[in-house]
């Protein structure tokens, strides 16, 4: 009976996990069909079957590369320079896994397809997105992860496969891809009281995109950023926690769960005097809520 009941409970784990990723990546779905099916259409047009880009997208599973490696294909075998172009390409994700290193620990089996199906979009979701409680945070990395690389590989297909009847001109949809990670910084950026990290992204891009140019600022950039976190990060890790701190001696808690609010005040104001103390039901608890009264006090006062 207990096996069955853990068996059971795991899969309400695993449900609510994957509830809680589908919608984090519902964004992702509307910019990798239109990219993926772009990048299935080129390969069509190039002369390849759909199972090129289907299985390249599934293996490869980066858009820049597989983009690029459209012309490796037609080029005269090169492995050593294709090898370095790759190496450069997604050189960023190297960065990627630093900042995840803590996150993937105890994962279990699902760590190695975490750190294979990692890429820009779904490393964004990961890093940013509030997990429910009720959720297990591996599983929820895990579907974010696989819903996105179908999202990639679904595109790619459907590109590869419809590229001889579409005649509309899809130039400019890259740049959904472009607006999604607009909206993603500014989430984070209304999500965090502080703002240090995302100033030391848009300082270090502004800087090495002057110094380098666009087609060489992204690598310095990363790197930039990397040691601004890592320099500030016990700085900016002990402002926050003297934050929490604060907040906690302002609102006190009796047994780790946050008092109701009382009927008729708004939050974060303060709680108007009450002078008689009702007699029993919701309106003597709102009492007690309202004084932010222990339970020792209540005992104390004769509340």
């Amino acid at each position: 009976m207990e096996a069955l009941h853990d068996m059971e409970n795991n899969k309400g784990i695993i449900t609510r996990s994957f509830r809680a990723a589908f919608p984090c990546t519902i964004p992702i779905l509307a910019g990798f069909l239109f990219l993926g099916m772009a990048y299935g259409i080129y390969m069509n047009v190039s002369g390849f079957s759909f199972v090129y880009p289907m299985i390249m997208a599934a293996v490869i599973f980066g858009g820049s590369l597989e983009f690029l490696a459209v012309q490796m294909l037609l080029s005269p075998f090169a492995p050593l320079q294709v090898l370095m172009v790759s190496l450069m390409i997604q050189a960023r994700h190297l960065f990627y896994g630093i900042s995840m290193l803590d996150k993937f620990k105890d994962m279990g089996w699902k760590k190695f397809y975490l750190i294979y199906g990692m890429c820009d979009e779904t490393f964004s979701i990961n890093c940013t997105a509030e997990i429910p409680e009720d959720c297990d945070r591996g599983w929820f990395y895990f579907f974010v992860t696989l819903l996105n690389q179908l999202y990639w590989v679904g595109g790619a297909t459907l590109g590869g496969l419809l590229g001889n009847l579409i005649t509309f001109d899809t130039k400019g949809l890259d740049f959904v891809m472009t607006a999604m990670f607009i909206v993603i910084f500014l989430e984070q950026w209304l999500k965090e009281k502080r703002h240090f990290s995302e100033w030391a992204g848009l300082a270090s891009s502004a800087a090495c995109l002057l110094i380098f140019g666009k087609d060489n600022f992204m690598i310095p950039a990363m790197i930039c950023i990397l040691l601004l976190l890592t320099a500030f990060r016990k700085p900016v890790g002990r402002k926050a926690g003297e934050e929490d701190d604060h907040h906690r001696d302002v609102h006190p808690r009796d047994d780790g769960n946050a008092f109701p609010a009382v009927p008729g005040v708004p939050a974060g104001q303060a709680y108007p005097e009450i002078h008689t103390v009702p007699r029993e039901g919701a309106p003597r608890r709102n009492f007690w809520n309202a004084h932010r009264l222990l339970p020792a006090q209540r005992f104390r006062d004769g509340v």
